[in-house]
């Protein structure tokens, strides 16, 4: 009887871990995705952002927003190449991955919704002067809001991306994010920022690889930050301009290639970095958490 009890309160204890992570994802990935996206839809909609730099800035200040606003919940890691990469690394157990990744799917959607609901009546205003039939080709130029393409429809004539070429720089983007995540967490890395500034230091780092990757892709590196709000886009009418790749290269570019930087990323780190960082402090004498 006292086993069954034990075994009853051990499944409890876990529902509840299970379910404060789900929305620590959930609502982290809805402030990231919510004002993220929302910059890029104002500076479509209304030219507020004026430059390339200023639309990274917002999604780096979401980001650290973010992460302080919910890593007392979970992980706060709001992109599943983050927590497949922590999982890789042996910091993160295999199970609770998919808690995480529903929370991130789930709060990047209802960000998606939540920015339409907001402004609706501008975007179809904006399609009516610019004479955009949602659903066509030519709607691209609102659904990028939501979903990314390759090239950056607003890189101008000079961008000629590839699928490959998109997947590479999604995969180095990713990497570098993945990698300056698991340096600037690291006990070991005597270097690293105060932990109450670490967050701030990840939205840094965020906004400078958007700043050099952003022309080719509109550097996604997070699967459910495009895949949500490209879903939510198809269902609220941009149809096939939502999904333009028939050879689905947006799941290679978009998904493929930020999973596997994240586990490039891990792999370096497990294997090559974190050794070093351990030897390195043993000998210096410093402290590793």
């Amino acid at each position: 009887m006292q086993r069954e009890l034990d075994v009853a309160s051990k499944t409890e204890r876990r529902s509840t871990e299970y379910l404060a992570e789900f929305l620590g994802e959930f609502a982290g990935t809805l402030i990231l995705v919510l004002f993220g996206c929302g910059a890029v839809a104002v500076t479509v909609l209304f030219s507020a952002h004026t430059g390339l730099f200023q639309v990274a800035a917002v999604w780096g200040i979401a980001a650290m927003l973010a992460i302080y606003s919910t890593r007392h919940i979970s992980c706060a890691h709001l992109n599943p190449a983050v927590s497949i990469a922590m999982v890789v690394a042996g910091r993160m157990k295999a199970s609770k991955l998919p808690v995480y990744l529903a929370g991130q799917f789930a709060g990047a959607f209802l960000a998606a919704a939540l920015l339409h609901a907001l402004f609706a009546s501008s975007i179809a205003q904006f399609e009516k002067a610019h004479g955009i039939v949602r659903g066509a080709p030519a709607s691209k130029q609102t659904a990028v809001m939501f979903g990314e393409y390759y090239p950056n429809p607003g890189a101008g004539d000079n961008a000629s991306v590839s699928t490959l070429n998109a997947m590479c720089a999604e995969m180095a983007g990713t990497y570098a994010l993945v990698f300056l995540i698991f340096s600037l967490c690291e006990g070991c890395n005597v270097g690293r920022p105060d932990d109450s500034l670490t967050p701030l230091f990840i939205g840094l780092s965020l906004c400078m690889i958007i700043s050099m990757i952003a022309p080719l892709t509109q550097a996604g590196f997070n699967p459910a930050r495009d895949l949500s709000p490209r879903l939510f886009a198809y269902l609220a009418g941009w149809k096939q301009a939502a999904f333009p790749d028939r050879h689905w290269g947006f799941l290679t570019v978009y998904v493929f290639g930020p999973i596997a930087g994240g586990v490039l990323a891990a792999l370096t780190f497990r294997i090559v970095i974190e050794p070093a960082m351990h030897t390195k402090s043993r000998s210096a004498n410093c402290g590793c958490n």
